[in-house]
């Protein structure tokens, strides 16, 4: 058996959902789980860490990157810092339960992705919710200061971007048949 017949055309078409139950829905869900709960977990013990190592003084360290303590009012790279709180934890919140939905249910093509962003999105969340801002530590000098969580959120929404043009491609561009190869 060759595998479902590919189209002949070479167009790309939906990538097929998982079904509810199997073994590969199974295992998407708990590396969205787990991904989303490292992140959160390395993201809130960095932050208690800059809190306390970073408040006298910033540490500069070889190369690009300096360890610096900064309280963010805003969302990514202090936008928003005009709006009332509820509204950033608002659209956060839901951004992010919209991205879990949608990689719960299949409907993302990468799991490892979608738990960078929902955890990198709730760590903010906790600790904007908490003080009103969020603890960034993370300072290049050319760029607004930063955190893990931020890294989380940007590298999951880059792989997200790419993993969603992959699932676009033809299976024949990917490797994974040939386009004659009609059964």
């Amino acid at each position: 058996m060759t595998g479902p017949p590919s189209n002949p055309r070479g167009s790309a078409s939906a990538p097929t959902p998982k079904r509810v139950g199997s073994p590969d829905r199974r295992r998407d869900r708990t590396v969205l789980a787990f991904t989303a709960l490292a992140v959160l977990v390395v993201d809130v013990t960095s932050k208690v860490a800059a809190s306390t190592w970073l408040r006298d003084a910033p540490v500069e360290l070889p190369g690009p990157l300096d360890l610096q303590l900064a309280y963010n009012p805003g969302a990514a790279f202090g936008l928003g810092s005009n709006l009332p709180l509820a509204v950033v934890l608002a659209v956060t919140t839901t951004v992010a339960a919209l991205i879990a939905i949608g990689a719960w249910r299949g409907w993302l093509p990468n799991p490892w992705a979608a738990g960078l962003i929902v955890g990198g999105a709730i760590g903010n969340v906790i600790d904007r919710a908490e003080a009103g801002t969020v603890v960034d530590m993370l300072h290049t000098g050319w760029w607004p200061t930063f955190n893990l969580a931020d890294v989380a959120i940007v590298c999951g929404a880059m792989l997200l971007a790419f993993s969603s043009l992959r699932s676009n491609e033809p299976d024949h561009q990917r490797g994974r048949g040939d386009p004659g190869d009609a059964a």
